[in-house]
């Protein structure tokens, strides 16, 4: 049989893309920000051209609080949502933060309507939930009409209760209503069936929007979202790499490359500027300090990567052979060298904006500087390389600040490292005994910090090939109930590792003023 011709661009229904990056997928451990890296994240998303950008939080803190206001001053174009319960309180803190964005500011209230939270973490009644559901949106609906609600676990809630209380919170002004696959429970056909029953049994849904917002616990999230889409849902909520709760969130750019790729059977269409998905994906990889596995759908390094005899033979002859989208469209340069010691501030920072950086002022400055440095230590510049630097340069003010190191180890010695450092401004220095260089390092930061934090994980790699790569440092640090991220690169790996540790301490330091233990 004959394939029918794919839709016109024009024909498609447009899926709206709502990213929660900066919400959902903060909340994994290791993935908190701080204001000004949301602001990054946030400026990039503007040019990905999402439609709605989730951008915290409100109630849950000042620092959150504080982010979503300027996320809703400063981005134009797509909408910006806060989260909120279903609270007065929540509710108009979350409108205190969002009214500099007028009429692009989303209200987004929730409240749990599956039986296990109900009766277990609410202790409410059926009744009493679907009183507080309608209560908050027409508080919500009185400072903006444009409101989203979550029904919390809705796959798990009993059909005739969903319906019910979709209808009432129409009904009380919801323009969009989300259905989360919230744990992550659901298969495809199913999540198809709950978005039909949905379809069939709300008389007043097409007055709102339905959307969708499913969990990876079962590997499922992506799949589930285009089977919800099938059935009627004209919104997905995602995130950047997948990031979010446990195992994360539907994967924006394996989303949207569904629907670019598959337009033969999906008649739909998004707004999303693909060629952004790569530049998005590393700055984010950047800011956590996690990068993406290899093998990682759409952006993962080995996405365009051949090696097999037979596939590369057939890259020869026809590049759709092996590859059903090209690496252009999403993002990803054929050029390896980027730049050389020769090369001005001016190519430098537009190569940087390419790859969704934006640095200005004394940071644009620094990381120049680092780059000339480099270019005269390696014969090649890459992307990566770049990406490293803006990495240790885009940081804000921080507490600890790393000086100079000195270490002197070998076969018959016991290492030492002589470690300076700054501590809000003041300059201390102390020396330590290791095994090996590395562990001397971090115990005299530790010992000039006095943290307590455990060192958790800590992993080394290159950056790029060749003897004269910059290696790069991930280590995972915790303490109580805070677990972060820290990342550090140079081409000396004990500089690196102490680049990373201290970014970690100063992660920590932000994320226990934000959110003090027992919060």
């Amino acid at each position: 049989m004959a394939k029918a011709p794919a839709k016109k661009q024009d024909d498609r229904q447009i899926i709206r893309i709502f990213d929660t990056t900066l919400r959902d997928g903060e909340q994994s451990p290791g993935n908190s920000m701080n204001i000004e890296e949301k602001l990054r994240i946030a400026k990039q998303l503007q040019k990905l051209n999402v439609d709605v950008i989730e951008a915290g939080f409100p109630i849950a803190s000042e620092g959150d609080f504080e982010a979503v206001k300027k996320v809703a001053q400063m981005i134009k174009g797509p909408q910006i949502a806060g989260l909120c319960r279903s609270n007065d309180k929540d509710i108009d803190r979350a409108w205190e933060a969002l009214k500099y964005a007028g009429e692009k500011g989303r209200i987004h209230t929730f409240i749990a309507t599956s039986d296990i939270h109900m009766k277990y973490k609410l202790k409410m009644e059926p009744g009493r939930v679907l009183e507080s559901a309608v209560k908050a949106v027409k508080r919500a609906a009185g400072y903006t009409p444009n409101v989203e609600f979550s029904c919390e676990d809705a796959v798990r809630t009993r059909l005739p209760f969903l319906a019910e209380v979709v209808e009432a919170v129409i009904a009380a002004g919801a323009t969009t209503v989300n259905i989360p696959d919230t744990v992550g429970y659901t298969i495809p056909f199913e999540y198809f069936n709950i978005i039909k029953y949905l379809k069939d049994n709300v008389p007043n849904i097409d007055k709102a929007i339905i959307s969708v917002h499913c969990h990876n616990d079962l590997g499922l999230s992506v799949a589930n979202s285009v089977a919800a889409v099938q059935a009627g849902a004209r919104q997905v909520e995602c995130t950047l790499n997948g990031i979010g709760e446990r195992a994360g969130n539907c994967s924006l750019e394996e989303f949207v490359m569904i629907l670019k790729t598959r337009g033969d059977i999906l008649p739909f269409a998004c707004n999303i500027a693909t060629e952004q998905l790569t530049p998005s994906s590393r700055l984010l990889s950047n800011i956590t300090g996690i990068a993406v596995q290899p093998n990682k759908a759409v952006v993962g390094a080995n996405a365009f990567a051949h090696e097999s005899g037979i596939h590369q033979h057939g890259m020869l002859m026809e590049k759709s052979t092996y590859e059903i989208m090209t690496p252009e469209s999403v993002g990803l340069s054929a050029s390896a060298l980027v730049l050389g010691k020769h090369s001005g501030r001016h190519a430098f920072k537009k190569r940087l904006e390419e790859l969704g950086h934006d640095l200005d002022g004394e940071k644009l400055n620094r990381a120049f500087e680092r780059f000339k440095a480099l270019a005269d230590l390696k014969k090649e510049v890459f992307d990566e390389d770049l990406d490293a630097i803006v990495a240790d340069e885009a940081r804000e003010e921080e507490k600890y600040k790393l000086g100079h190191i000195t270490v002197t180890c070998g076969s018959f010695a016991v290492a030492t490292a002589t470690v300076q450092m700054e501590i809000e401004g003041n300059a201390v220095r102390t020396a330590e005994l290791g095994d090996g260089p590395v562990d001397a390092t971090l115990k005299a930061i530790r010992k000039l910090s006095k943290t307590k934090a455990s060192l958790m994980q800590y992993n080394v790699g290159s950056i790029t090939g060749g003897t004269d790569a910059q290696g790069e440092v991930t280590v995972r640090v915790a303490e109580g109930q805070h677990v972060v991220v820290g990342k550090g690169s140079s081409t000396d790996i004990i500089e690196a590792s102490a680049k990373a540790y201290i970014h970690a301490l100063n992660r920590l330091n932000y994320k226990q003023k934000r959110m003090p233990e027992g919060v």
